[in-house]
């Protein structure tokens, strides 16, 4: 049986792989079911300090299984107005699946090597930043299909390009290049495809440089400040700060600044 999420490792950096590109990647729930499993093992590894995401073959992830799509369209024209609870609930359980990348404590890198479609894309938008290839199509096509749109759409694309821009994506299910996403600021990068997976597992190679124990504070700042206020962020802020100061990573790298050197922190 095919392994539908490779894994492999280069020290604390973690490359995920979705592994199914004779069906483009599409997002199965056996495929989700695997993903989160693999998720839930990373996030206790303390010794992880930055996860890529790629996909195999020419695209990143064509989106959500079109059988399974049709298996719940037929369902719920089979029994309107009663069958769309179990619907909502299996759906809302999906989301879950491959929206667990949210739960890793490190940075999170989406290397988008090819095409990113409706729910393939929301994964990449879950995700820290996105470097994405020039010659990739990316699109939230939900209303093209005749559904609203799911995994997340609605509440992470207006944080990124605004609110505007992301009506005006969303309402047309317009595709993209690389290109566009760059210069809209879903994309970070923007390379070759043959370029992505190494320069992501690149800008990793950078986090996993830096303290892991600040590095994960910042990740728990920046998603707060989703709701928070400024002084509220202040506060929390200043609480990471003093734990930070107690570490040994601290202590290296005030010392190795001193001392002209590159840091050796540990974790502690």
């Amino acid at each position: 049986m095919t392994e539908l999420i490779r894994e492999t490792r280069d020290g604390d950096v973690v490359t995920l792989h979705f592994n199914d590109p004779e069906h483009l990647n599409a997002m199965t729930r056996d495929m989700g079911e695997a993903f989160r499993d693999r998720i839930g093992g990373l996030a206790r590894d303390e010794s992880l300090r930055a996860l890529v995401l790629t996909g195999e073959g020419r695209a990143f992830s064509a989106g959500g299984d079109l059988d399974m799509l049709q298996r719940q369209a037929d369902r719920g024209a089979a029994d309107p107005g009663k069958a769309w609870r179990e619907i909502r609930d299996e759906m809302s359980t999906f989301y879950r699946l491959f929206l667990s990348i949210r739960d890793l404590p490190c940075p999170t890198i989406a290397a988008v090597n090819g095409h990113a479609i409706g729910a393939g894309f929301c994964v990449a938008l879950g995700c820290d930043f996105r470097y994405v290839a020039s010659q990739a199509k990316l699109g939230l096509n939900f209303t093209r299909i005749g559904v609203h749109p799911g995994m997340g759409a609605t509440w992470s694309l207006p944080r990124l390009v605004g609110p505007a821009l992301a009506a005006e994506l969303l309402y047309t299910s317009r595709m993209l290049d690389g290109e566009e996403a760059g210069r809209m600021g879903l994309a970070n990068r923007v390379l070759p495809g043959t370029e992505i997976l190494e320069s992501a597992q690149g800008a990793a190679s950078e986090i996993a440089a830096n303290a892991p124990l600040a590095v994960r504070a910042v990740k728990r700042a920046l998603r707060r400040t989703e709701s928070a206020s400024i002084e509220d962020q202040l506060q929390f802020e200043a609480c990471e700060q003093a734990r930070n100061f107690e570490s040994a990573d601290a202590h290296e790298g005030i010392a190795a600044v001193r001392e002209k050197r590159a840091p050796r922190f540990t974790g502690r």
